[in-house]
């Protein structure tokens, strides 16, 4: 028999990894130094990078925050032609300024409480991870903070009221376990209502809260689209699908055109106390003049109602592209061309201008309506242009087999087409986001105080003429900042609709 002993009749212990091939020491060797060429790389850029921090460094701490004016600057960092540290004073006494432009202060939170409500509307349609619980904490919590905010002894009581109901709702969302939530649904027990509810309801919220002025005006607005949703409900199954949708757009027309203002008016009159100039209006908000807003306020404004009007008309305009009706077709792609061939500022000098010119005399058109709706059909057209990419893409086995399941055309395309996709077209949607928030900066050519619009207005002040860098500055870092948020969203939201599982 021959002899084994070389062989090794036990298994020897496990052993832990190199240390220099774990952790951030074998990160730094796999991808900084794995090689001449990038170790050379690596160095270099290292050095460049001190070169840069070493003197904007000193430049970004400088202690100005204090400052008055730009020759306190000076005093304090030395007389070097204004340009050895930044001026952050003017960032201190003008952010205020920036955020809210010429907005009444006695008003300001307003704007605070809207764009507080605008994240809980969000959530829900953003987010699927936060239960519905949570999603009602938030909004209860968001008013009992304005409640506070505005003080007064009913404000203080109400904002109380509304924390302690907020407090109560998330106990019991942090101490029910899943399985009783679960048992609780299954036996039929009465649930918080869907916070979807809410983001409905914010479109008619929110320009109450900015404009002001009768609460009548939004709950009118509102009851247009329940009469063309009943409309549609009740006549559908007996015309048709498409006369019930051009009878209930019409019926909606006839409720904003001829049933609101009367309705409005009575509702006022109800709740006005007083004649003459004294009445005082309940439930009305002080009316505060377009001309009055600026700032991050307005680019906020404008980006978000123009990101969540052009999507749906994208895709409206993309499916009716596609279309095999032939003036339907013709009509969208003429709008799309015609849009994307001409440049945002014209069509922003358009509104500011010669709008007007085709209104009935008298006409009263808000220059921020204006702009909304020339930003929202220029994000539209080119929404589109994203949405019918990934239609394109799509396979044709697809748009087969919801044949094969005998779904009509806007069945197969709400369940099968469009979400399919919308799922492609995610990282171009994204980008035509973020491309119509950068440009809400647009506005300041016609005359409205955008931030880059204030900035000029700050620059002109005697005691910050030569500030340039800090201004710009912290404009570009706020804009980064909503725009990276939007960027990282999307990563998410296409991990999120992941169905490969590789």
């Amino acid at each position: 028999m021959s002899d084994m002993s070389y062989v090794r009749s036990e298994m020897l212990p496990e052993r832990a990894p190199p240390a220099s091939q774990i952790g951030f020491v074998g990160w730094i060797r796999a991808n900084l130094f794995n090689g001449v060429g990038n170790s050379i790389l690596t160095i270099l850029s290292l050095i460049f990078l001190w070169y840069i921090l070493s003197a904007l460094l000193p430049w970004i701490f400088a202690p100005t925050w204090n400052s008055g004016s730009l020759n306190e600057c000076r005093e304090i960092f030395g007389a070097d032609g204004g340009h050895g540290a930044a001026c952050w004073g003017v960032i201190r006494e003008r952010w205020v300024q920036l955020l809210f432009g010429f907005y009444p202060e006695a008003e300001r939170w307003r704007p605070i409480v809207g764009f507080g409500l605008l994240f809980v509307a969000l959530i829900p349609v953003l987010f699927n991870m936060i239960s519905r619980r949570m999603n009602w904490v938030l909004l209860l919590a968001v008013l009992g903070l304005a409640g506070l905010y505005l003080g007064g002894a009913l404000g203080i009581i109400a904002g109380l009221l509304l924390l302690g109901a907020a407090g109560f709702v998330g106990f019991k969302a942090f101490t029910t376990s899943k399985e009783d939530r679960a048992a609780e649904i299954e036996s039929g027990a009465k649930r918080l209502p869907n916070p979807f509810i809410f983001s409905a309801i914010y479109p008619f919220i929110a320009p109450w809260l900015l404009w002001g002025g009768s609460i009548w005006l939004p709950v009118g607005a509102a009851l247009g689209f329940v009469v063309g949703y009943f409309a549609y409900r009740f006549l559908a199954p007996v015309v048709g699908s498409l006369a019930g949708l051009i009878i209930a757009v019409l019926a909606a027309l006839i409720w904003w055109l001829l049933l609101m203002a009367p309705m409005v008016d009575q509702l006022d009159a109800l709740f006005t106390i007083g004649e003459g100039p004294g009445a005082e209006n309940l439930l009305a908000l002080e009316p505060v003049e377009s001309r009055n807003f600026g700032g991050f306020m307005l680019s906020i404004t404008i980006g978000v109602v123009a990101i969540a009007c052009s999507l749906p008309i994208g895709v409206v305009l993309a499916l009716g592209r596609q279309s095999d009706l032939l003036i339907v077709k013709a009509l969208c792609v003429g709008f799309i061309e015609f849009i994307r061939g001409v440049p945002l500022i014209t069509l922003l000098f358009v509104a500011s201008t010669l709008l007007n010119i085709f209104l009935p005399p008298g006409t009263n058109f808000d220059i921020i309506l204006r702009v909304l709706i020339m930003v929202t059909l220029f994000a539209a057209a080119y929404m589109a242009e994203v949405v019918r990419g990934g239609l394109a893409a799509l396979p044709k086995g697809q748009y087969e087999a919801a044949d094969a399941l005998g779904l009509d055309y806007w069945k197969a395309q709400r369940l099968i087409i469009m979400p399919q996709a919308l799922k492609i077209s995610i990282p171009g949607i994204v980008s035509t986001f973020i491309g119509v928030f950068k440009d809400t900066v647009l506005v300041s050519i016609i005359g409205l105080l955008d931030p880059l619009g204030l900035s000029n207005a700050i620059r002109a002040d005697q005691d910050w003429n030569g500030v340039v860098w800090e201004l710009y500055g912290f404009i570009a870092f706020m804009f980064f900042v909503f725009c990276f948020s939007m960027s990282r969203y999307s990563m998410y939201l296409e991990r999120r609709l992941r169905t490969d599982h590789s």
